[in-house]
């Protein structure tokens, strides 16, 4: 029996070879928060029947279903290989480095079509009888990064799904020792590409990452459920540097609308030889939208940049993921 809490609770997510078809989770995150449940359109009839005052029960029905919501997490060394390459895009093997324990997953953007999840919420009961929710097609819509001065990394992401199913049979949960990434092992660098150089002053990044998809794909034969949904607009990159004015490296990029090559990473502990833990955004190419600095009392003037990421022609935007993780 699991504790009739939040403690109990479980969520475990496996890749689908089809989309909405369901497969049993065999990895698990260590969640935040989370927000997952179905989502249904219902419709009443109004037929009018002498004397009857109240619309009947049997008179209502489910015209359409489908999945939303989100869930919250911190950025661990191990077993994030699955939800990069859901919001990315690009199909991944881990490459082993030399013959070492280490293994490099490059997450480079491409279409998202054909990469769906299976993810099963289990919720306990007071009793601590862990209820099965199952939802099925989950699409990642957007991802955001986050990290500031003292805090973990953290990653969001937002889900829509196809249907749910709570007739499946809860897996166990098991977890690797996994330790998260942090202030103390972020580095931010702007620059040429392939030659960015560390910026000073940094207290806080984020990194926002947008894949809009047609959600409404609802047509008859379809039992009340959608089809997969497709890209119907441009990937969508934004984020913020939370700065100390120590320099005008961002403030000159901002005025003179400049493009600079963006690299956020983290390097954590030594896995073998010259590997070590790693997770990495590169983005080619990024234009500042907001944030001349301006000055609000006596202390230190701490400017926030606005950026938007686009496509320098050639390099496109990438995560890279060193881990021991030998699969996703």
């Amino acid at each position: 029996m699991a504790i009739g809490s939040g403690l109990g609770a479980q969520l475990g997510i496996a890749a689908e070879s089809s989309y909405g078809t369901f497969v049993a989770p065999t990895k698990f995150i260590e969640f935040t928060k989370e927000s997952l449940g179905l989502k249904k359109t219902t419709a009443q009839s109004a037929g009018i029947a002498a004397g009857r005052l109240m619309p009947l029960s049997s008179r209502r029905v489910v015209t359409r279903k489908e999945v939303s919501g989100s869930f919250d997490m911190e950025i661990s060394n191990k077993g994030m290989g699955l939800i990069l390459q859901t919001l990315m895009g690009t199909t991944v093997t881990p490459v082993q480095q030399a013959a070492t324990a280490a293994y490099l997953q490059t997450h480079t953007l491409a279409s998202v079509a054909g990469k769906s999840l299976t993810i099963q919420k289990g919720v306990p009961l007071t009793s601590g009888t862990v209820t099965d929710k199952t939802f099925l097609g989950c699409k990642l819509t957007s991802g955001e990064f986050a990290c500031g001065m003292g805090e973990m990394l953290t990653g969001s992401f937002e889900i829509d799904g196809r249907d749910s199913d709570e007739g499946q049979t809860l897996a166990v949960a098991s977890y690797s020792n996994m330790s998260p990434f942090h202030f103390g092992q972020m580095a931010l660098k702007t620059g040429t590409f392939g030659a960015e150089t560390a910026l000073d002053g940094i207290r806080k990044v984020s990194c926002k990452i947008e894949r809009p998809q047609d959600v409404e794909r609802f047509y008859a034969n379809q039992a009340a459920l959608k089809k997969e949904p497709i890209e119907n607009d441009q990937v969508k990159i934004t984020g913020s540097l939370e700065t100390d004015y120590v320099a005008t490296t961002l403030d000159d990029l901002h005025t003179s609308d400049g493009a600079t090559s963006l690299v956020w990473e983290f390097v954590g502990p030594l896995i073998a030889s010259t590997y070590f833990e790693t997770f990495r955004i590169t983005l080619p190419a990024v234009k500042l939208d907001e944030g001349p600095p301006v000055v609000d009392g006596f202390g230190v003037i701490k400017p926030t940049f606005t950026y938007t990421a686009l496509y320098d022609g050639t390099n496109l935007p990438k995560i890279e993921y060193l881990s021991t993780d030998v699969t996703l």
